[in-house]
């Protein structure tokens, strides 16, 4: 570990590890997942009142949108997870960068105060997106981005689950099986945490990279 990440960086307990010097830039880097998730929740409910009172889409035409956004939800959570999250640590300011953003929850990951993004950073990345989808989309972007943010959402219960509760039985099970794989066996695979359709499609699978 470099000399500024050792000074930087503290133990505070077995389980968590404190990555700012500042007080209360430490606090807001810790959350529970829930505030996140009403957070999301709330802003696709807005979203969706705007396009079903001012917006001219039809109810049928909204709810496509919406399982679309839904969608696309999963696949930008796989491609954040493999080339942000798990970023080339090259440089000493990719390595502080990777190590904040997502190497700590890879070192703690019962840490449950980081397990999601704080509440700033939250609204921030949901207005980013609602920004970009916009441009894209036009007013279509308001009966996309409800999906889009449950989507978020989702993941973010699930991301929790898989590390606050045992695996349930069932096809959700594969879930918790392809997280642990990525945390305690292989984290060059099994990106995707809401789905595994994308490690399928992109061969990311475990079984993928073992034969090769």
């Amino acid at each position: 570990m470099d000399s500024m990440t050792t000074k930087e960086i503290k133990f505070v307990d077995g389980k968590s590890k404190r990555i700012f010097a500042s007080p209360l830039l430490e606090r807001i880097s810790r959350t529970h997942v829930a505030i996140p998730v009403i957070i999301f929740l709330l802003y696709a409910t807005g979203i969706m009142y705007w396009s079903i009172r001012y917006i001219e889409i039809s109810p049928g035409l909204t709810m496509l949108f919406s399982l679309f956004g839904l969608a696309v939800f999963t696949w930008v959570e796989y491609n954040v997870h493999r080339y942000v999250f798990h970023i080339a640590t090259s440089t000493k300011r990719k390595k502080r960068f990777q190590y904040i953003v997502h190497g700590v929850h890879h070192e703690y990951p019962k840490d449950k105060e980081r397990l999601a993004m704080p509440p700033l950073l939250s609204i921030t990345v949901a207005t980013f997106f609602f920004i970009v989808f916009r441009y894209i989309l036009g007013d279509y972007a308001f009966a996309f981005m409800p999906g889009f943010l449950v989507g978020y959402a989702s993941y973010l219960l699930i991301h929790y689950m898989v590390h606050a509760v045992p695996p349930p039985k069932g096809w959700l099970r594969t879930l918790w099986k392809n997280h642990a794989i990525h945390h305690y066996k292989d984290g060059e695979v099994l990106f995707g945490v809401s789905s595994p359709l994308w490690d399928y499609i992109y061969g990311t699978t475990h079984d993928s990279r073992v034969s090769n």
